[in-house]
C-alpha cells in the first residue's frame, strides 16, 4: 500500500513540537482522533505505546515508524509529522527522531498492516526521501513531497 493511499493533507504535521517520545505519541493519538471521530484517542495513546513497549519503532537515520492495529478503524490511515526539533526515541541507531509515520490500521489487517509497514520502511531507507522531506516548509509541502517522491522511487 502506497504512501498516497493511506496520508491526507490533514495528517501531514510540519515543524511539530514535541519534547519526549510520549509527548508525541500523544499528539499523533490526537490529530488521528480529531480527524477520525470513529477514533478514541487514549485508545490509540495505548496502542502505540503497548507497541514501543515491545520495542523501539524508531528505525534509524532519524525516523520513527509507529504503528497499531486498533478496533473502531475501518482502514489502513497514515500520519506524517516532521518535528522543530528531534526527540530521544530509543532508535536503534541512538539518534534522535525528527521524521515520523505513523500507521494505524484495523484489528484484523493483520497481513495488510505488515505489507504497508515493508513499503513505509522501504520508502525512508532512501536518503533522498528523507532529505526532501526534511527540507519542505510547510505542512502542504511535506504532503506534496510525500506523495511525489515516494512515486518517483516506485518508478526508479
Amino acid at each position: 500500500m502506497l504512501i498516497k493511499e493511506i496520508l491526507e493533507p490533514e495528517r501531514a504535521l510540519h515543524w511539530v513540537k514535541a519534547k519526549s517520545k510520549k509527548r508525541l505519541l500523544e499528539k499523533i493519538a490526537q490529530q488521528f482522533s480529531d480527524t477520525n471521530p470513529n477514533l478514541n484517542k487514549n485508545e490509540l495513546f495505548d496502542a502505540f505505546i503497548e507497541r514501543e513497549r515491545l520495542g523501539s519503532t524508531g528505525i534509524g537515520e532519524g525516523v520513527a515508524i509507529p504503528h497499531c492495529r486498533i478496533s473502531h478503524c475501518n482502514r489502513t490511515m497514515g500520519m506524517l509529522v516532521l518535528l522543530d526539533n528531534g526527540v530521544d526515541y530509543d532508535a536503534i541507531d541512538g539518534n534522535k527522531v525528527d521524521l515520523v509515520f505513523a500507521l494505524i490500521a484495523p484489528e484484523e489487517s493483520n497481513q495488510e498492516h505488515l505489507n504497508t509497514l515493508k513499503e513505509i520502511a522501504g520508502a525512508f531507507h532512501q536518503e533522498t526521501f528523507r532529505d526532501a522531506l526534511r527540507k519542505s516548509r510547510n505542512a502542504d509541502e511535506l504532503f506534496q513531497v510525500a506523495i511525489e517522491q515516494e512515486c518517483s522511487q516506485a518508478t526508479g
